[in-house]
């Protein structure tokens, strides 16, 4: 008999899904801009093709060592991309500002 996986828990997002101001461009072949939201541990990444992703419970610390990473890229892929649970945002020009499309179940 083999056990199944519960279904991921789908988390809320910053301000209703809508994406973090105050964003910070990146010198990263992949990673085109990140903001952070310290209150509520967000870390919000968009890729250099455009999707958007939030992080959710990312430590301080986490975001400035991304900061200060020589490879914003490198770093994100080992220190953030599958530790923490995430949602694509969809971005667009109706009145809802975005929909969660992905949650991915992880360690934090």
């Amino acid at each position: 008999m083999t056990a199944s996986l519960p279904p991921p828990t789908v988390r809320q997002s910053s301000s209703d899904c809508r994406p973090l101001p105050d964003r910070v461009a990146l010198p990263s072949r992949s990673l085109a801009s990140m903001a952070y939201d310290h209150d509520q541990a967000i870390l919000q990444i968009e890729f250099r093709g455009g999707t958007v992703y939030q992080y959710f419970h990312v430590p301080r610390e986490t975001y400035q060592d991304l900061l200060q990473a020589d490879s914003k890229g490198a770093y994100f892929n080992r220190h953030i991309r599958s530790i923490f649970r995430h949602v694509r945002l969809h971005l667009g020009a109706s009145s809802v500002p975005c929909r969660q499309v992905l949650v991915c179940s992880s360690l934090r």
